[in-house]
């Protein structure tokens, strides 16, 4: 048998091969040379025709599943690259404390589906899911050191991997710094994405203390309250004026609400200088991607401008 018989399309069945060679060898010998005996088939090679027929149904039956397969193959891998290179939607909130980002930050998040990612939220969740690069920040902070940029970006990038975030997500906080734009940009050009929007809520300062100093939160969900402008219904004020702390409960759950150490006038001067030096330059950064809200209007208006947007 030469080579190519050996590797021809029937390779799968030799044994039947076999049978027909032999077959046909024996009566093109009969006829060639009739004082020459044909060889009688042994008994145990009488079946090897019904096994031929076999072979070949189980032949054609691997040919239909390797089709199906193959076009199964190419759907699937055809849908994994949709899937995956689908745009996302990736969004930035961005304003000075008190612009707003609190109060139409969940309306954004609920209407588009998407998570609203606060580096606050994400820091103190890998370091309680201890993530390798949550041990890292935890061993930071508990040196009294500043988590680097390095290890923000980090997190963010473990996060905006996890299922929730797969059709985009809204960034909160973040960033702070060109320095960290630039970070930013690095690791969404990873997977050949960029920021989409920068929805930018501008607020004049005079007006922010006011805003900042009547805040109340909800911590769990970030629902953001005001004594003055949206209090929850369980506000009762004392004779001072002021709210009660008691009072100040969650419409939803009914969970205490509270107040940001740092929301007051003192620490304002601080933050909205520290915003307008290295915070404000990232909207040239983003420039293409940069649409202006006025802020500094009744929330219903503001939230017509949002949607106007997005």
């Amino acid at each position: 048998m030469t080579s190519h018989d050996r590797n021809g399309p029937l390779a799968f069945v030799p044994n039947g091969i076999a049978f027909w060679r032999r077959k046909g060898n024996a009566q093109s010998t009969s006829q060639n040379n009739p004082s020459r005996r044909t060889r009688s088939i042994p008994k145990n090679e009488s079946s090897n025709e019904e096994k031929f027929t076999n072979d070949k149904k189980l032949k054609e039956e691997f040919e239909e599943k390797t089709s199906l397969y193959e076009e199964n193959e190419l759907s699937f891998k055809r849908l994994l690259k949709e899937a995956t290179f689908s745009p996302r939607k990736i969004l930035i909130l961005f304003g000075p404390p008190g612009a707003g980002k609190g109060t139409h930050g969940p309306k954004i998040e609920e209407l588009l589906s998407l998570p609203q990612l606060s580096t606050g939220d994400m820091l103190r969740a890998a370091v309680s899911a201890q993530t390798p690069i949550g041990v890292k920040a935890k061993g930071l902070m508990a040196a009294g050191k500043l988590v680097s940029d390095d290890v923000v970006v980090g997190i963010i990038k473990d996060r905006i991997l996890e299922r929730d975030c797969k059709n985009g997500f809204i960034l909160d906080g973040f960033p702070r710094t060109v320095e960290q734009a630039n970070k930013l940009d690095e690791i969404l050009k990873e997977n050949d994405e960029s920021i989409n929007k920068v929805i930018a809520l501008q607020t004049p300062d005079s007006v922010l203390d006011e805003r900042i100093c009547g805040r109340w939160i909800h911590k769990k969900s970030g629902r953001s309250y005001h004594v003055k402008f949206s209090p929850p219904t369980s506000m009762v004020l004392l004779e001072t004026g002021k709210p009660d702390p008691a009072s100040m409960k969650d419409d939803e759950t009914g969970e205490a609400l509270m107040q940001r150490p740092d929301d007051t006038s003192e620490a304002l001067v601080a933050r909205l200088a520290e915003y307008h030096s290295k915070t404000i330059p990232i909207l040239s950064h983003y420039k293409n991607q940069v649409r202006i809200v006025d802020a500094n209007q009744k929330q219903d208006k503001v939230w017509n401008a949002i949607l106007a947007i997005l």
